[in-house]
């Protein structure tokens, strides 16, 4: 399939911060993939929450396997609709790489924990991963992404109207992303895919949980349809392959209303280029009015019966716990730290770079690697 108009093609690349030499083999926009994908960051991934800690077992999606679920569905989208898939999968693979521990327990956590010292989001700490953490080359810090992968990370959920993050701040003026407009429509497409996976795979994860059962679920109309029709084709079906039903006939009705409902975006503002679409007023890739009113009723649904459950109340209040006992500590006293970090926080004098330093340690830890920490700082019995 040739690529649209309004595709972003390598030929349209603002290119990266630092020069790097061409690769005959690899588009601009593969290399970013590979580059996330053989990132440290994307690594540990696995290791962090989605909704469920990732100690609790039973095969719950983690951050890298929900990551991997948004990639596949934002290949499926783009190349229905002519975009950039290379450059859709880079955005979708890295978007989740801010994230710290315990999921968004762990990131009210920090954001507690820096409340004065200019505050934590997971977006802003991907950015920071991507071009400064990860450090691969002698040349530079960061991976060195093409603009457009570090746009689309950056404002996957739309304009940053407001900068509030010191380090957003300087390295847009190093690397301007035009933060007050929308992102490109591969971006876009990044965060419609979230949002899909997401709600799908949270129906799967709350029902193999215990959290509801299938009957449970049929007092959503929609979901109601697609039962009907499965258990009329095939009578006698475990609830397992009814919940396989559910999510995948979901999946591909949202694909579908995104397609369709976008098409007639781009044809109502006559969206002929790629940046056609960043001065518009609102998404292009977008769901329809009824698909919202699904999504709405799905949302409530997952938050009466599964967000808001004890035991999921309970995790949650435990892992914010611990994420703000650990930055307390090492904030109270440097000593406790890893010596590498201790090292680190020696060419610093204020209290904000301090607090910097120990937020990014937090951050890129993995929930099991949290947790050991947080029991041999305050548990007597648990050797150093």
């Amino acid at each position: 399939m040739e690529p649209a108009n309004y595709a972003t093609t390598p030929e349209k690349s603002r290119g990266r911060l630092y020069p790097d030499f061409p690769n005959i083999i690899r588009s601009p926009f593969q290399r970013d993939r590979d580059r996330l994908i053989h990132s440290s960051a994307f690594r540990r991934l696995d290791g962090k929450t989605q909704v469920f800690a990732y100690h609790e077992g039973r095969n719950y999606r983690t951050r890298l396997t929900h990551s991997i679920e948004v990639a596949q569905i934002t290949r499926t989208i783009c190349k229905s609709l002519g975009l950039n898939e290379e450059l859709g999968e880079a955005i979708a693979l890295g978007h989740d790489l801010g994230h710290p521990p315990f999921g968004h327990a762990g990131e009210r956590g920090l954001q507690n924990a820096m409340r004065d010292f200019g505050g934590f989001d997971h977006n802003v700490h991907s950015l920071k991963i991507i071009t400064k953490l990860e450090i691969h080359y002698p040349e530079f810090d960061g991976l060195n992404l093409t603009w457009e992968t570090i746009e689309g990370t950056v404002k996957h959920n739309g304009p940053i109207r407001k900068i509030c993050s010191r380090y957003l701040k300087n390295y847009n003026k190093a690397f301007d992303l035009d933060l007050k407009n929308f992102p490109s429509l591969e971006g876009q497409v990044g965060a419609i895919a979230d949002d899909i996976a997401y709600n799908n795979h949270d129906i799967d994860d709350g029902f193999r949980g215990g959290f509801f059962s299938i009957d449970k679920l049929r007092e959503l109309p929609f979901v109601k349809l697609i039962l009907e029709d499965f258990e009329k084709r095939n009578p006698g079906c475990d609830d397992n392959l009814k919940i396989y039903a559910v999510t995948r006939n979901m999946i591909a009705g949202m694909v579908f209303d995104v397609l369709e409902n976008t098409k007639r975006n781009l044809q109502k503002h006559n969206i002929q280029t790629c940046d056609d679409c960043r001065k518009q007023k609102t998404f292009m890739v977008d769901f329809s009015d009824g698909m919202k009113n699904d999504i709405l009723q799905l949302r409530q649904f997952l938050r009466n019966n599964f967000y808001t459950s004890t035991q999921v109340a309970r995790m949650d209040m435990k892992s914010q716990k611990i994420v703000e006992e650990l930055f307390a500590v090492f904030m109270n006293d440097p000593k406790l730290l890893p010596a590498e970090i201790r090292q680190e926080l020696s060419g610093f004098s204020k209290d904000c770079d301090k607090a910097e330093i120990i937020c990014e340690y937090i951050a890129a830890m993995t929930d099991i690697a949290a947790i050991g920490e947080h029991k041999k700082l305050f548990d007597p019995h648990t050797r150093f």
